[in-house]
């Protein structure tokens, strides 16, 4: 609502979310923020010392919001600790994705008391988290995203051939070996490389960062791979498995420095229980 007068709130209010915003005045909608904001300040301050993180998801989403000539992302990171609970950590602002953006974010986190470098940490192909991470977390291993993946080797395909190309990509991570997702990796490749070299190569270009998280997972088959099926798995030895749904503490909407974004769904957000909406985080 940023630029809106204040007697044109309730008519751009209704032309947003329809009748339901006759309660939504500007005065409503300030108090709103206010408390979302203390909240959101609260919830940024809780201590992650207590539990081990051994897995980290962290993904930029972008918003039509622009802070002079950048476009602004939401970056979040999402976070599974021993006893297989997924909680949200970190929602901030970024510029890009940049290195900087994340390098202020890990920091965040590290001095909040994740100080024990996670095992694999699971993004898409945006280089600035890789970079943020290396400096802040050099031990934690790189896991490559399977649901961006999937999707950036798929707008190589015609539309035709794309959902026998998506069902082999899902042959490889969801192979219940390292093994059998080699062989599967290959099959795809000998079977498009010849007709689609540029779907390939788009595979073939970060094949060990695709396949690290065989490295870290029992025979039973933990995955790090597109986060609406990771639920289905064990993760690796000594460590429980990922309950499905678990419960992730923040509040239900935030405010952006540059402005204020309310309860963004592509981020999770967006339940009445500002202590339990999870089910509309990734699973």
């Amino acid at each position: 609502m940023k630029g809106v007068s204040t007697a044109d709130m309730s008519e751009a209010l209704a032309a947003l979310v329809g009748k339901d915003a006759a309660g939504l005045s500007a005065a409503v909608v300030s108090r709103l923020k206010a408390r979302w904001a203390q909240e959101y300040d609260a919830w940024k301050r809780s201590a992650l010392g207590k539990d081990r993180w051994v897995y980290l998801w962290a993904d930029g989403i972008y918003s039509g919001l622009r802070a002079e000539d950048e476009k602004l992302c939401l970056l979040v990171v999402i976070g599974v600790n021993e006893r297989g609970q997924k909680h949200l950590l970190a929602i901030e602002d970024g510029v890009r994705e940049s290195a900087e953006s994340w390098r202020a974010v890990l920091r965040d986190l590290q001095a909040r008391g994740l100080k024990i470098p996670p095992k694999l940490a699971v993004g898409d192909g945006a280089l600035g988290f890789w970079a943020a991470l290396a400096e802040l977390f050099p031990e934690t291993r790189d896991q490559r995203c399977w649901f961006h993946k999937t999707e950036n080797v798929l707008n190589y395909l015609p539309k035709s051939v794309q959902p026998k190309a998506k069902s082999m990509l899902h042959e490889i991570w969801m192979a219940e070996t390292r093994t059998d997702a080699e062989v599967a990796f290959d099959r795809f490749v000998a079977t498009l490389r010849a007709k689609y070299p540029k779907a390939t190569e788009c595979l073939l270009k970060d094949r060990q960062g695709l396949l690290a998280f065989y490295e870290f997972r029992p025979s039973t088959g933990f995955t790090c791979a597109p986060p609406t099926r990771s639920n289905r798995h064990s993760p690796p030895s000594g460590t429980a498995p990922i309950e499905p749904r678990a419960a992730c503490r923040a509040p239900p909407c935030w405010a952006l420095s540059t402005g204020s974004a309310c309860a963004p769904r592509s981020a999770g957000a967006g339940c009445a229980d500002s202590n339990a909406w999870a089910s509309s985080l990734p699973a």
